[in-house]
């Protein structure tokens, strides 16, 4: 699935010797955003212009996507494929990549995600906490702590987008990923193509070890399925 981001690119109006100015209009909405360099040139400072955190919250350091659910600018940061690290600061922002990323790529996403978030209007921080499901675990093996970064960082916002989600479900020795949709996912006639053109086709592309990806259904809904395919049946038969 590709970030709803990636389609937009910004434009570089001006250069300044340490900093690049970048001018982006929506909504009748103005917003400069300055970039500086860093003695780590993996990492570079975003400066929006705006106050970035509360009054008496001097910095906060978000080292993965996990750990960057309570705040929905970092949230939107990591979804941009090369961001590793997120430190937000009293009017600032800085990003840190990977070293085999490239920032000619990722800086246009980068300062969409910046104005999408400030025109959103959504809080700086929250109190939203990270999935249980995903949360990785000492002893997960290093293919199921990738599936559950991908579900985190890629797959589920996607699908949340769509008023949906996915519950990770396990992993087999067979190389079959169980997942559960949840909310409009989970009945919309499009359920089999997001798991297996959307989600599946991801996950195999990032994770070798994954050879499918199937649907676990609780009790209950395979109770209600069967009852949808017998009323189907008899509204076919008529």
């Amino acid at each position: 699935m590709r970030s709803p981001l990636a389609s937009r690119t910004p434009v570089i109006r001006a250069h300044q010797r340490i900093a690049t100015v970048f001018e982006a209009h929506q909504q009748a909405r103005t917003m400069f955003i300055q970039n500086e360099l860093t003695p780590n040139k993996d990492a570079i400072k975003f400066i929006p212009g705006e106050r970035v955190l509360p009054e008496g919250v001097p910095s906060i350091e978000y080292v993965d996507p996990r750990s960057s659910f309570a705040s929905p600018l970092a949230k939107m940061l990591f979804q941009i494929e090369g961001v590793k690290h997120v430190f937000l600061g009293s009017d600032f922002i800085t990003v840190t990549k990977d070293p085999l990323a490239t920032w000619q790529l990722m800086k246009p996403d980068i300062y969409s995600a910046i104005m999408d978030f400030y025109s959103s209007g959504q809080p700086i921080i929250t109190d939203e906490q990270a999935p249980s499901d995903t949360a990785i675990l000492d002893d997960d093996p290093e293919p199921v702590k990738m599936i559950k970064e991908l579900l985190d960082t890629r797959i589920r916002p996607a699908i949340q987008e769509d008023g949906g989600d996915v519950e990770y479900r396990g992993f087999t020795a067979e190389g079959l990923v169980k997942l559960k949709l949840k909310g409009a996912c989970r009945t919309c006639d499009s359920s089999v193509v997001t798991l297996r053109n959307g989600i599946e086709n991801m996950l195999k592309h990032y994770v070798p070890e994954v050879t499918a990806v199937e649907q676990e259904l609780d009790p209950e809904d395979e109770v209600s399925q069967e009852e949808f395919d017998k009323l189907e049946k008899r509204l076919n038969g008529a």
